[in-house]
């Protein structure tokens, strides 16, 4: 049996992870940052601090599960597998790696947090098989990334990825977020507007700015919050707003598949999670879309575990 200890120390959550190999399976502990309340997130030098606070009780709690054997430590060490790509956030999460597994004499491997919510979105949707092959796309939509990649798996376990279009603005989490402090939600808004939405009896046909495959998303604010002014239901601004960003991501789907037909597409990062916006894309795309579970869409440790196994594997 080979088990991996998977650690991510991103902008929103502590989370630690333990992957079974052999049984397939993953038992992931994770807490969100403590944010102000009216705050729209953290400044880095506190989200390192919090990290320090958080990451040994989530290790007690997981490791209250599992008393065995730890083959290897797996780490997000960066946002994105490219050069320059760096948050001082995810120094908490290296540090601690780097202490288990020189105290254990085991080996560290590192990956970005994007390798990791890929890999998440593989596993729970027993599509490990497309790590094996030429190319897939992936689309990663949180509160700092919203883009769709050409994904290419490397031999050493982390994936190679090529933007093949993005938000050339806010990112789809930022406007989640504006929108629902702007109506006394607490940040993170994104289940409380997932929630909100499923209220609404109306229907929105929205228009996306969608240019060469990218798209634009700081209208919303500014269109929700006029809707506020205006008196309308919140939850029919919750819909609104998650309408306009699921229609977005549709049309950059569609730009994506004319360039790669009959590609296979993950969807991963935390805005992925939302009920309205994934069952428009699996109404619209139901042959190419590949979709996390729920609970492993959200920024956790798990895909950055079950990485592990693929490098340690490819190191016999």
């Amino acid at each position: 049996m080979a088990v991996f200890l998977g650690i991510d120390t991103s902008n929103y959550t502590t989370s630690v992870a333990l992957y079974d190999s052999i049984e397939k399976k993953v038992i992931h502990r994770r807490k969100l940052l403590p944010v102000k309340e009216g705050s729209l997130g953290l400044r880095q030098s506190d989200a390192l601090f919090h990290h320090t606070v958080q990451l040994p009780e989530l290790f007690k709690e997981l490791f209250s599960e599992y008393a065995g054997e730890i083959n290897a430590v797996c780490v997000s060490e960066r946002p994105r597998s490219v050069d320059g790509s760096y948050m001082p956030c995810f120094l908490a999460g290296v540090s601690a790696g780097q202490s288990v597994a020189s105290a254990m004499g085991i080996p560290l491997y590192k990956f970005s947090h994007q390798d990791g919510h890929i890999a998440a979105a593989l596993f729970s949707a027993d599509r490990m098989d497309l790590i094996k092959s030429e190319h897939f796309a992936a689309f990663h939509v949180s509160g700092g990334t919203t883009e769709a990649v050409l994904v290419s798996p490397n031999d050493n376990g982390s994936f190679n990825t090529e933007i093949i279009c993005a938000s050339s603005d806010l990112k789809a989490g930022q406007a989640i977020d504006r929108v629902g402090t702007s109506m006394g939600l607490k940040f993170p808004a994104g289940k409380m507007l997932d929630e909100l939405s499923l209220k609404s009896l109306k229907e929105y046909k929205v228009k996306p700015f969608i240019k060469e495959g990218n798209c634009s998303l700081s209208g919303i604010e500014n269109k929700c919050i006029k809707m506020l002014k205006d008196g309308e239901k919140t939850e029919d601004i919750a819909k609104y707003c998650l309408t306009y960003i699921g229609s977005s991501i549709c049309e950059m789907c569609r730009y994506l598949l004319t360039k790669y037909p009959g590609i296979a597409i993950v969807f991963a990062g935390g805005v992925l999670s939302n009920t309205l916006i994934r069952s428009m894309i699996k109404e619209m795309f139901p042959e190419n879309a590949v979709f996390s579970l729920t609970e492993f869409s959200s920024d956790n440790a798990a895909g950055i575990a079950v990485l592990g196994e693929v490098v340690y594997d490819g190191s016999k």
